[in-house]
Protein backbone atom coordinates (compact mmCIF):
# COMPACT_ATOMS: atom_id res chain seq x y z
CA UNK A 1 0.00 0.00 0.00
CA UNK A 2 1.22 3.44 -1.10
CA UNK A 3 0.74 6.49 1.01
CA UNK A 4 0.44 10.17 -0.65
CA UNK A 5 3.76 11.62 -1.68
CA UNK A 6 5.20 15.27 -2.35
CA UNK A 7 5.36 16.31 -5.80
CA UNK A 8 9.03 17.52 -6.48
CA UNK A 9 9.53 20.98 -6.71
CA UNK A 10 10.41 22.57 -10.56
CA UNK A 11 14.10 22.43 -11.34
CA UNK A 12 15.43 26.45 -11.15
CA UNK A 13 17.82 27.61 -13.92
CA UNK A 14 21.12 26.63 -11.61
CA UNK A 15 19.95 23.39 -11.27
CA UNK A 16 18.92 22.65 -15.41
CA UNK A 17 21.89 20.18 -17.22
CA UNK A 18 23.51 20.83 -21.01
CA UNK A 19 20.70 18.12 -21.71
CA UNK A 20 17.89 20.03 -20.77
CA UNK A 21 19.24 23.35 -22.19
CA UNK A 22 19.81 21.44 -25.43
CA UNK A 23 15.76 20.13 -25.18
CA UNK A 24 15.29 23.42 -24.78
CA UNK A 25 17.44 24.87 -27.92
CA UNK A 26 15.51 21.88 -29.81
CA UNK A 27 11.92 23.18 -29.15
CA UNK A 28 12.79 26.84 -30.28
CA UNK A 29 14.78 25.91 -33.14
CA UNK A 30 11.44 23.64 -34.18
CA UNK A 31 9.48 27.02 -33.40
CA UNK A 32 11.42 29.17 -35.58
CA UNK A 33 11.68 26.26 -38.26
CA UNK A 34 7.69 26.37 -38.59
CA UNK A 35 7.26 29.84 -38.66
CA UNK A 36 9.99 30.27 -41.80
CA UNK A 37 8.11 27.60 -43.45
CA UNK A 38 4.69 28.34 -42.14
CA UNK A 39 4.70 31.77 -40.80
CA UNK A 40 2.53 33.44 -43.27
CA UNK A 41 -0.08 31.11 -43.14
CA UNK A 42 -0.43 32.35 -39.53
CA UNK A 43 -1.78 35.09 -37.76
CA UNK A 44 -0.29 37.66 -34.84
CA UNK A 45 -1.86 34.68 -32.24
CA UNK A 46 -0.95 31.66 -34.05
CA UNK A 47 2.54 33.36 -34.03
CA UNK A 48 2.02 34.18 -29.96
CA UNK A 49 0.77 29.92 -29.61
CA UNK A 50 3.55 28.79 -31.66
CA UNK A 51 6.78 30.37 -29.64
CA UNK A 52 4.47 30.52 -25.94
CA UNK A 53 4.20 26.83 -26.90
CA UNK A 54 7.92 26.55 -27.17
CA UNK A 55 8.03 28.34 -23.54
CA UNK A 56 5.60 26.31 -21.99
CA UNK A 57 6.92 22.65 -23.22
CA UNK A 58 10.80 23.84 -22.50
CA UNK A 59 9.46 24.01 -19.15
CA UNK A 60 7.20 21.06 -19.18
CA UNK A 61 10.05 19.11 -20.19
CA UNK A 62 12.43 20.13 -17.61
CA UNK A 63 9.79 19.05 -14.91
CA UNK A 64 8.07 16.11 -16.38
CA UNK A 65 11.31 14.51 -18.83
CA UNK A 66 8.85 11.90 -20.60
CA UNK A 67 7.51 14.45 -22.57
CA UNK A 68 10.72 15.26 -24.32
CA UNK A 69 10.63 11.99 -25.83
CA UNK A 70 7.39 12.09 -26.63
CA UNK A 71 7.90 15.32 -28.42
CA UNK A 72 10.95 14.73 -30.47
CA UNK A 73 9.11 11.51 -31.54
CA UNK A 74 6.02 13.50 -32.60
CA UNK A 75 7.50 16.38 -33.99
CA UNK A 76 10.09 13.81 -36.32
CA UNK A 77 7.02 11.30 -37.20
CA UNK A 78 5.06 14.41 -38.18
CA UNK A 79 7.51 16.41 -40.63
CA UNK A 80 8.24 13.29 -42.08
CA UNK A 81 4.55 12.81 -43.13
CA UNK A 82 4.08 16.33 -43.56
CA UNK A 83 7.17 16.22 -46.09
CA UNK A 84 5.97 13.08 -48.10
CA UNK A 85 2.47 14.61 -48.95
CA UNK A 86 4.97 17.03 -51.33
CA UNK A 87 2.09 19.52 -51.49
CA UNK A 88 -0.46 16.81 -52.73
CA UNK A 89 -3.08 15.57 -51.04
CA UNK A 90 -3.48 12.32 -53.02
CA UNK A 91 -0.56 10.96 -51.87
CA UNK A 92 -2.83 10.10 -48.25
CA UNK A 93 -3.65 6.80 -50.89
CA UNK A 94 -0.54 5.84 -52.46
CA UNK A 95 2.67 6.69 -50.01
CA UNK A 96 2.84 3.62 -48.06
CA UNK A 97 3.77 5.36 -44.70
CA UNK A 98 1.18 7.98 -45.27
CA UNK A 99 -1.88 5.43 -46.05
CA UNK A 100 -0.40 3.25 -43.54
CA UNK A 101 0.95 4.67 -40.84
CA UNK A 102 1.28 8.36 -40.63
CA UNK A 103 -1.88 10.22 -42.45
CA UNK A 104 -4.38 11.53 -39.99
CA UNK A 105 -6.59 8.99 -40.32
CA UNK A 106 -4.12 6.22 -40.39
CA UNK A 107 -2.29 7.56 -37.16
CA UNK A 108 -5.64 8.49 -35.51
CA UNK A 109 -6.81 4.54 -35.70
CA UNK A 110 -3.48 3.20 -34.67
CA UNK A 111 -4.16 5.73 -31.37
CA UNK A 112 -7.43 3.66 -31.03
CA UNK A 113 -6.14 0.73 -31.75
CA UNK A 114 -3.26 0.96 -29.00
CA UNK A 115 -5.27 2.68 -26.54
CA UNK A 116 -8.00 -0.41 -26.84
CA UNK A 117 -5.02 -2.83 -26.23
CA UNK A 118 -3.37 -1.03 -23.52
CA UNK A 119 -6.76 -0.58 -21.50
CA UNK A 120 -7.32 -5.08 -21.99
CA UNK A 121 -3.18 -5.13 -20.85
CA UNK A 122 -3.59 -2.53 -17.68
CA UNK A 123 -6.39 -4.63 -16.65
CA UNK A 124 -4.38 -7.93 -17.39
CA UNK A 125 -1.70 -6.46 -15.60
CA UNK A 126 -4.49 -5.98 -12.48
CA UNK A 127 -5.98 -9.59 -12.41
CA UNK A 128 -2.33 -11.31 -12.77
CA UNK A 129 -0.22 -8.59 -10.67
CA UNK A 130 2.18 -8.76 -13.33
CA UNK A 131 4.70 -5.50 -13.44
CA UNK A 132 5.61 -6.29 -16.78
CA UNK A 133 2.26 -5.93 -18.25
CA UNK A 134 1.62 -2.86 -16.77
CA UNK A 135 4.63 -1.32 -18.21
CA UNK A 136 3.36 -2.77 -21.56
CA UNK A 137 0.12 -0.83 -21.20
CA UNK A 138 1.81 2.28 -19.93
CA UNK A 139 3.82 2.07 -23.34
CA UNK A 140 1.08 1.42 -25.32
CA UNK A 141 -0.57 4.41 -23.16
CA UNK A 142 2.50 6.84 -24.72
CA UNK A 143 2.65 5.35 -28.07
CA UNK A 144 -1.48 5.55 -28.32
CA UNK A 145 -0.68 9.65 -26.86
CA UNK A 146 1.94 9.79 -29.58
CA UNK A 147 -0.19 8.66 -32.41
CA UNK A 148 -2.98 10.90 -31.92
CA UNK A 149 -0.40 14.16 -31.68
CA UNK A 150 0.90 12.90 -35.02
CA UNK A 151 -2.64 12.50 -36.29
CA UNK A 152 -3.48 15.82 -35.37
CA UNK A 153 -0.21 17.70 -36.93
CA UNK A 154 -1.06 15.84 -40.01
CA UNK A 155 -4.48 16.77 -40.14
CA UNK A 156 -3.37 20.79 -39.44
CA UNK A 157 -1.23 20.09 -42.69
CA UNK A 158 -3.74 18.12 -44.60
CA UNK A 159 -6.29 21.10 -44.43
CA UNK A 160 -3.94 23.07 -45.85
CA UNK A 161 -3.32 21.24 -48.78
CA UNK A 162 -7.43 21.47 -49.18
CA UNK A 163 -7.02 24.97 -49.31
CA UNK A 164 -5.47 27.83 -47.42
CA UNK A 165 -8.83 29.18 -46.59
CA UNK A 166 -9.74 26.00 -44.93
CA UNK A 167 -6.81 25.14 -42.83
CA UNK A 168 -7.54 26.03 -39.22
CA UNK A 169 -6.07 23.97 -36.15
CA UNK A 170 -7.49 20.65 -35.65
CA UNK A 171 -10.27 21.03 -32.39
CA UNK A 172 -12.94 22.56 -33.86
CA UNK A 173 -15.45 19.76 -34.06
CA UNK A 174 -16.87 16.85 -32.19
CA UNK A 175 -14.59 14.33 -34.05
CA UNK A 176 -10.97 15.96 -33.35
CA UNK A 177 -12.24 17.15 -29.47
CA UNK A 178 -12.56 13.65 -29.07
CA UNK A 179 -9.39 12.79 -29.99
CA UNK A 180 -7.54 16.35 -27.95
CA UNK A 181 -10.14 14.59 -24.97
CA UNK A 182 -8.61 10.95 -25.55
CA UNK A 183 -4.46 12.47 -25.61
CA UNK A 184 -5.20 15.00 -22.40
CA UNK A 185 -6.97 12.56 -20.13
CA UNK A 186 -4.21 10.24 -20.91
CA UNK A 187 -1.56 12.19 -20.30
CA UNK A 188 -2.45 13.47 -17.57
CA UNK A 189 -2.96 10.01 -16.32
CA UNK A 190 0.67 9.47 -17.21
CA UNK A 191 2.04 12.22 -15.44
CA UNK A 192 0.24 10.70 -11.76
CA UNK A 193 1.20 7.51 -12.88
CA UNK A 194 4.60 8.68 -13.01
CA UNK A 195 4.81 10.80 -9.62
CA UNK A 196 2.60 8.48 -7.82
CA UNK A 197 4.82 5.27 -8.76
CA UNK A 198 1.92 3.31 -9.24
CA UNK A 199 0.43 1.38 -12.73
CA UNK A 200 -2.85 -0.40 -11.21
CA UNK A 201 -4.86 2.82 -11.62
CA UNK A 202 -4.33 2.56 -15.40
CA UNK A 203 -7.07 -0.04 -15.43
CA UNK A 204 -9.59 2.10 -14.03
CA UNK A 205 -8.55 5.75 -15.94
CA UNK A 206 -8.00 3.68 -19.69
CA UNK A 207 -11.75 2.61 -19.73
CA UNK A 208 -13.27 6.23 -19.80
CA UNK A 209 -10.72 6.80 -22.51
CA UNK A 210 -11.36 3.45 -24.33
CA UNK A 211 -15.37 4.13 -24.42
CA UNK A 212 -14.12 8.01 -26.34
CA UNK A 213 -12.05 5.77 -28.87
CA UNK A 214 -15.53 4.23 -29.34
CA UNK A 215 -17.74 6.80 -29.75
CA UNK A 216 -14.36 8.38 -32.26
CA UNK A 217 -14.89 5.02 -34.42
CA UNK A 218 -18.44 5.08 -34.66
CA UNK A 219 -18.99 8.97 -35.73
CA UNK A 220 -16.01 7.76 -38.14
CA UNK A 221 -17.64 4.93 -40.19
CA UNK A 222 -21.49 5.63 -39.64
CA UNK A 223 -20.95 9.64 -40.02
CA UNK A 224 -18.15 9.80 -42.01
CA UNK A 225 -16.68 12.80 -39.41
CA UNK A 226 -13.00 12.54 -40.00
CA UNK A 227 -13.75 14.57 -43.25
CA UNK A 228 -12.21 17.86 -42.82
CA UNK A 229 -14.68 20.89 -43.27
CA UNK A 230 -14.10 24.67 -43.33
CA UNK A 231 -14.82 26.81 -40.29
CA UNK A 232 -18.32 27.98 -39.75
CA UNK A 233 -17.85 31.91 -39.55
CA UNK A 234 -18.17 31.94 -35.40
CA UNK A 235 -14.97 29.69 -34.92
CA UNK A 236 -12.82 31.82 -37.04
CA UNK A 237 -11.79 33.12 -34.03
CA UNK A 238 -8.57 33.03 -31.53
CA UNK A 239 -10.76 32.03 -28.89
CA UNK A 240 -11.26 28.78 -30.32
CA UNK A 241 -7.60 28.19 -29.95
CA UNK A 242 -7.45 29.12 -26.05
CA UNK A 243 -10.91 28.11 -25.10
CA UNK A 244 -11.20 24.64 -26.39
CA UNK A 245 -7.69 23.22 -24.92
CA UNK A 246 -8.59 25.00 -21.53
CA UNK A 247 -12.21 23.34 -21.68
CA UNK A 248 -10.82 19.29 -22.23
CA UNK A 249 -8.03 19.71 -19.57
CA UNK A 250 -11.08 20.21 -17.59
CA UNK A 251 -12.81 17.53 -19.07
CA UNK A 252 -10.12 15.12 -18.73
CA UNK A 253 -8.84 16.12 -15.04
CA UNK A 254 -12.86 15.41 -14.39
CA UNK A 255 -13.25 12.31 -15.67
CA UNK A 256 -9.75 10.95 -14.39
CA UNK A 257 -11.08 12.22 -10.79
CA UNK A 258 -13.86 9.83 -11.31
CA UNK A 259 -12.22 6.72 -12.55
CA UNK A 260 -10.23 7.11 -9.30
CA UNK A 261 -13.30 7.87 -7.57
CA UNK A 262 -13.89 4.42 -8.75
CA UNK A 263 -11.36 2.79 -7.52
CA UNK A 264 -11.57 4.09 -3.83
CA UNK A 265 -14.72 2.94 -3.64
CA UNK A 266 -13.68 -0.52 -4.51
CA UNK A 267 -10.64 -0.36 -2.14
CA UNK A 268 -12.61 0.82 0.70
CA UNK A 269 -15.05 -2.03 0.20
CA UNK A 270 -12.03 -4.22 0.78
CA UNK A 271 -12.14 -5.45 -3.41
CA UNK A 272 -8.84 -4.72 -5.09
CA UNK A 273 -7.45 -2.78 -1.79
CA UNK A 274 -4.59 -4.78 -2.13
CA UNK A 275 -3.73 -3.81 -5.71
CA UNK A 276 -4.41 -0.75 -5.22
CA UNK A 277 -2.54 2.78 -3.88
CA UNK A 278 -3.89 3.52 0.04
CA UNK A 279 -7.33 5.17 0.35
CA UNK A 280 -5.33 8.19 1.14
CA UNK A 281 -3.35 8.24 -2.19
CA UNK A 282 -6.18 7.73 -4.19
CA UNK A 283 -8.23 10.42 -2.41
CA UNK A 284 -5.35 12.97 -2.72
CA UNK A 285 -5.14 12.09 -6.64
CA UNK A 286 -8.85 12.26 -6.56
CA UNK A 287 -8.64 15.92 -5.14
CA UNK A 288 -6.43 17.15 -7.10
CA UNK A 289 -7.62 16.05 -10.49
CA UNK A 290 -10.67 18.31 -9.62
CA UNK A 291 -8.78 21.14 -8.50
CA UNK A 292 -6.69 20.95 -11.71
CA UNK A 293 -10.00 20.98 -13.61
CA UNK A 294 -11.73 23.18 -11.73
CA UNK A 295 -9.07 25.77 -12.34
CA UNK A 296 -8.65 24.98 -15.96
CA UNK A 297 -12.59 24.84 -16.82
CA UNK A 298 -12.71 28.35 -15.33
CA UNK A 299 -10.47 29.82 -17.24
CA UNK A 300 -12.21 28.26 -20.29
CA UNK A 301 -16.06 29.93 -19.18
CA UNK A 302 -14.12 33.30 -19.22
CA UNK A 303 -12.67 32.47 -22.40
CA UNK A 304 -15.85 30.93 -23.97
CA UNK A 305 -17.67 34.49 -22.67
CA UNK A 306 -15.13 36.97 -24.18
CA UNK A 307 -15.76 34.72 -27.00
CA UNK A 308 -19.14 35.14 -27.14
CA UNK A 309 -19.06 38.53 -26.59
CA UNK A 310 -16.80 38.92 -29.54
CA UNK A 311 -19.01 36.44 -31.90
CA UNK A 312 -22.80 37.18 -30.80
CA UNK A 313 -22.90 40.45 -28.98
CA UNK A 314 -23.02 38.84 -24.94
CA UNK A 315 -20.92 37.69 -22.52
CA UNK A 316 -23.81 35.28 -21.81
CA UNK A 317 -27.01 34.15 -23.21
CA UNK A 318 -28.17 31.40 -21.12
CA UNK A 319 -27.49 29.24 -24.42
CA UNK A 320 -28.83 25.49 -22.97
CA UNK A 321 -24.69 24.76 -23.35
CA UNK A 322 -23.47 27.92 -21.47
CA UNK A 323 -26.27 27.03 -18.75
CA UNK A 324 -24.51 23.37 -18.86
CA UNK A 325 -21.38 24.63 -18.58
CA UNK A 326 -22.39 26.83 -15.49
CA UNK A 327 -24.21 23.44 -13.12
CA UNK A 328 -21.11 21.73 -14.10
CA UNK A 329 -18.40 24.63 -12.72
CA UNK A 330 -21.01 25.11 -9.84
CA UNK A 331 -21.29 21.51 -9.20
CA UNK A 332 -17.10 21.18 -8.72
CA UNK A 333 -17.03 24.50 -6.89
CA UNK A 334 -19.13 22.72 -4.44
CA UNK A 335 -17.43 19.99 -3.99
CA UNK A 336 -14.09 21.81 -3.49
CA UNK A 337 -15.83 23.88 -1.36
CA UNK A 338 -16.92 21.24 1.13
CA UNK A 339 -13.33 19.38 0.73
CA UNK A 340 -11.73 22.83 2.05
CA UNK A 341 -14.08 24.32 4.14
CA UNK A 342 -15.68 21.48 5.52
CA UNK A 343 -13.19 19.13 5.84
CA UNK A 344 -15.24 16.22 4.05
CA UNK A 345 -13.45 12.99 2.55
CA UNK A 346 -14.42 9.83 2.01
CA UNK A 347 -17.27 8.14 0.09
CA UNK A 348 -19.63 10.46 -0.18
CA UNK A 349 -17.26 13.23 -1.81
CA UNK A 350 -16.08 9.89 -4.34
CA UNK A 351 -19.95 8.83 -5.16
CA UNK A 352 -20.12 12.82 -5.88
CA UNK A 353 -16.65 12.90 -8.32
CA UNK A 354 -18.62 9.64 -10.34
CA UNK A 355 -21.78 11.35 -10.07
CA UNK A 356 -19.95 14.64 -11.72
CA UNK A 357 -18.50 12.76 -14.49
CA UNK A 358 -22.47 12.09 -15.97
CA UNK A 359 -23.34 15.64 -15.63
CA UNK A 360 -20.13 16.57 -17.24
CA UNK A 361 -20.39 13.86 -19.94
CA UNK A 362 -24.15 15.53 -20.40
CA UNK A 363 -22.99 18.89 -20.87
CA UNK A 364 -20.23 18.07 -23.29
CA UNK A 365 -21.99 15.46 -25.62
CA UNK A 366 -26.06 15.44 -23.87
CA UNK A 367 -26.47 18.65 -24.84
CA UNK A 368 -25.37 18.34 -28.52
CA UNK A 369 -27.93 15.74 -29.21
CA UNK A 370 -31.09 16.21 -27.59
CA UNK A 371 -30.71 20.43 -26.86
CA UNK A 372 -30.60 23.15 -29.77
CA UNK A 373 -29.12 26.79 -29.18
CA UNK A 374 -26.22 28.96 -30.46
CA UNK A 375 -23.34 26.07 -29.77
CA UNK A 376 -24.70 24.05 -32.95
CA UNK A 377 -21.23 23.21 -34.02
CA UNK A 378 -21.11 20.04 -33.09
CA UNK A 379 -24.05 18.16 -33.67
CA UNK A 380 -24.41 14.38 -34.34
Amino acid sequence: MQTAQTLPALPNLRQLRLLDWLYALMLWGGAAYAWSQYGHYMDIYEKSFLFGGAAVFSVLGWFWKPVRVLLVVVAAASLFGISDYHGNLARAQSAFFLKYILASQSAIMWMSTLFVLATLTYWLSLAIRSDFAARVGSSLTWSAVAMGLIGLMVRWYESYLISPDVGHIPISNLYEVFILFSIITSLLYLYYETRYSTRALGAFVLPVISAAVGFLLWYTFDRHAQNIQPLVPALQSYWMKLHVPANFIGYGSFSLAAMVAVAWLLANRGILASRLPSLDVLDDLMYKSVAVGFGFFTIATILGAMWAAEAWGGYWSWDPKETWALIVWLNYAAWLHIRLVKGLRGAFLAWWAVIGLFVTVFAFLGVNMFLSGLHSYGTL
